[in-house]
């Protein structure tokens, strides 16, 4: 089946400054020790761990690039593309800075550029003045945001998205379960209905790896339907986010569990999980 990966990342520390990539120590992640990725991944990294699928497009994710630079981020990217991947891309503009307005003038002048993505502090999406200040120029602007945020601030994700139903969100990681527990995952259920409830909500089901086991259809399958669940599987994709997940599972272990998971499915609904939905919504070929 073909495949548009609605979540990726390319990135080359020896060439370019991500420090999250290069500094010492490293930061505390959520999948534990990730010196693994701290490594050059581009095209022949990406395809080599995505032998046997037919990635037809892809959406690069922007990867906490040097944070004085986000033009150099798109820029490198103009040239990754060369290539043939990625199809589109999300840079980076920090929405609470006073050249917000500026940043997303330029990232627009990238044909390619679809969405920016800022993940916000708590409290940033409903009370700094400064934050939806941009958010309201990045809707004006590119009228997509990619949001990353743990589930017990959605939410304040589902008032930000009540307020500007003019642009879509692409809600990262599936809300990122992390607490596997009965209690985390119904509180997790509980937030993500609510955000699920504004239809300018979409979400990529990916980033459900579990810290020190590997990625398993059985570990994941409750997830990934309720997320489909609540949003529908037209406001839905399936996302590798490699190379990140790669700590958690090889390429062909997520996607053949996704591919498990939804095997129930009509072959029109899983084209749209797969591939159909990320090419519509992050416009694609348009």
């Amino acid at each position: 089946m073909e495949i548009v990966d609605a979540h990726h990342h390319f990135w080359d520390p020896a060439r370019n400054y991500h420090p999250w990539l290069r500094d010492e120590p490293p930061i505390p992640f959520r999948y534990g020790d990730y010196n693994a990725i701290r490594r050059r991944y581009l095209h022949e990294q990406y395809l080599a761990d995505a032998h046997g699928y037919n990635v037809a497009g892809s959406v690069y994710i922007e990867t906490e690039w040097d944070p004085r630079d986000p033009i150099g981020e798109m820029t490198y990217v103009a040239e990754l593309r060369q290539k043939g991947l990625p199809s589109v891309a999300v840079g980076q503009a920090w929405l609470d800075r006073a050249d917000a307005g500026k940043v997303l003038e330029r990232l627009t002048g990238f044909d390619f550029v679809r969405s920016v993505r800022h993940k916000p502090r708590p409290g940033d999406m409903q009370t700094a003045t400064r934050w939806r200040k941009g958010f309201a120029l990045l809707a004006k602007r590119l009228g997509r945001f990619d949001l990353q945020t743990p589930w017990d601030h959605l939410g304040d994700a589902a008032k930000l998205a009540h307020d500007f139903p003019g642009i879509m969100i692409f809600l990262n990681h599936t809300g990122l379960p992390a607490d596997r527990s009965p209690e985390g995952l119904a509180g997790w259920r509980r937030a993500m209905a609510a955000v699920a409830a504004e239809p300018n909500v979409v979400v990529k089901i990916s980033g459900l790896g579990i810290p020190g086991v590997g990625w398993t259809a059985a570990d994941n399958r409750w997830i990934v339907l309720a997320a489909i669940e609540l949003f529908g599987v037209e406001r839905c994709m399936f996302a590798s986010n490699f190379p990140v997940d790669s700590l958690c599972g090889s390429f062909d272990a997520i996607y053949r569990g996704f591919a498990a998971i939804v095997a129930d499915f009509s072959e029109t609904e899983r084209r749209a999980l797969f591939a159909g939905n990320a090419r519509r919504l992050y416009a694609i070929g348009g």
